[in-house]
């Protein structure tokens, strides 16, 4: 198995279960375009966000790290009329980006897009009586994961469901002596899931498009 062989895959399965959509290419072309780097999820994992979020019947999602805004897309999809998703974006111009991607989608009714290191806006949400969302997706830098799960933690309710990307680090995450500040980030962020009172978690390991890496997933249970 190569990776060739997960992007045939792939390719099989979005063409026959997420086919093509003007406004998720259109931001992918965007993205591209504006130099920005290719991390947004595959569509098939978009589309699984959008799942997800619909199973749990989210309303309210809180998304940290925006980038394009290509996920944020298929969230503010999910949450249907009258649904909202917050979205963090430390970096100006991909949230300019990101901004004209959603609208381009005709979700700008739904998504608010907050400028500002993560670390930063996620205290203000808690002020500005933000909370509880439903469902929180965890993409950004991950040397402040460990930050971003205690915050989400007092943003969330008990069945929020937490999910965080990337976590498997092309399988440097079962490295303990790592010097990665990524891996560190991850490792510390899984530490205190499993020993969180309040979670109840699992981590899955994938391959594709994307490559090999996986996704965390955390139900808050008190």
């Amino acid at each position: 198995m190569n990776q060739a062989t997960w992007t045939t895959v792939d390719d099989y399965f979005c063409d026959a279960l997420v086919p093509s959509d003007p406004a998720l290419d259109a931001a992918l072309a965007a993205s591209e375009m504006a130099g920005l780097p290719a991390h947004n999820v595959a569509p098939n994992q978009g589309k699984l966000l959008q799942l997800l979020a619909q199973l749990q019947g989210a309303k309210r999602i809180l998304e940290i790290g925006t980038l394009a805004g290509y996920s944020t897309i298929w969230l503010a999809r999910a949450v249907g009329e009258g649904g909202s998703v917050v979205t963090l974006e430390a970096d100006p111009a991909r949230a300019e980006v990101a901004a004209a991607n959603i609208a381009n989608a005709g979700l700008s009714s739904r998504v608010e897009i907050r400028v500002g290191k993560a670390a930063e806006t996620l205290p203000l949400l808690i002020a500005d009586g933000a909370a509880p969302f439903d469902l929180i997706f965890i993409d950004a830098d991950k040397p402040n994961n460990p930050r971003y799960l205690e915050w989400s933690l007092q943003l969330a309710r008990v069945g929020t469901l937490i999910i965080g990307d990337n976590v498997v680090r092309n399988g440097a995450v079962a490295d303990p002596a790592s010097e990665d500040a990524n891996v560190i980030g991850v490792r510390s962020f899984i530490d205190m899931m499993a020993k969180h009172p309040r979670l109840s978690a699992t981590a899955i390991q994938t391959v594709g498009s994307k490559g090999y890496d996986g996704f965390s997933m955390a139900l808050v249970i008190s």
